[in-house]
């Protein structure tokens, strides 16, 4: 079985490319959703958590996220440390669900900083998701509520395309133009084959 990660920035349309190597068969891990049910369930990261920035960063069992965004918005040293924490539980409890996918080809791992929190390393094989930053705004505007001040600022805290294609074996172009299910299926087909032939 091989683990095969896919990144991209805010916007790019992971989610979407992942929908469709779910309906191949393929189960698909989401980082950021598992990181966040770890988040409110770990004793571990709680701990972690309370100790950095207070009790008040919780209410009961839940994180107060947005009281967390605000602290580490404009700070790169306190995201870095949250992401210190987070990262490697996530890593261990993506090792585990993909142990018990083991009779499937190929499992995905999807993450907007996959290579950032260095997560590409145990993948067999890396996707990386991309769009012109524009259109990126655009569709995170449309989808959720942020501000265009909150988006580029994700952006500037995420690795550039350019890097991401740099660790990655195959690429997706998401323009809004260029077909993707073309491109999927084309990597799904080298997957498959590379599983089969143990490579």
């Amino acid at each position: 079985m091989l683990k095969v990660g896919i990144t991209g920035g805010i916007g790019s349309g992971k989610s979407v490319v992942c929908e469709v190597f779910k309906q191949l068969g393929s189960p698909v891990y989401h980082a950021d959703i598992e990181a966040a049910m770890l988040i409110d369930t770990r004793t571990d990261i709680r701990n972690r958590l309370v100790e950095l920035f207070g009790e008040e960063i919780y209410k009961g069992s839940k994180l107060k996220r947005d009281k967390l965004s605000a602290i580490i918005f404009n700070n790169k040293e306190a995201l870095d440390m949250v992401n210190s924490i987070v990262h490697p539980v996530v890593k261990n409890h993506f090792l585990e669900w993909a142990f018990k996918h083991k009779d499937v080809l190929y499992t995905i791992f999807e993450a907007a900083i996959l290579i950032e929190s260095g997560t590409y390393k145990i993948m067999d094989k890396i996707i990386t998701v991309t769009a012109p930053e524009g259109l990126r705004i655009s569709r995170v505007m449309d989808s959720k509520s942020y501000s265009k001040e909150i988006i580029k600022n994700i952006i500037n805290n995420q690795l550039p395309d350019s890097e991401k294609i740099k660790h990655a074996h195959y690429i997706i172009i998401n323009d809004g133009k260029t077909l993707i299910l073309p491109q999927i299926m084309e990597i799904h087909n080298k997957l498959v084959n590379a599983d089969s032939n143990g490579s």
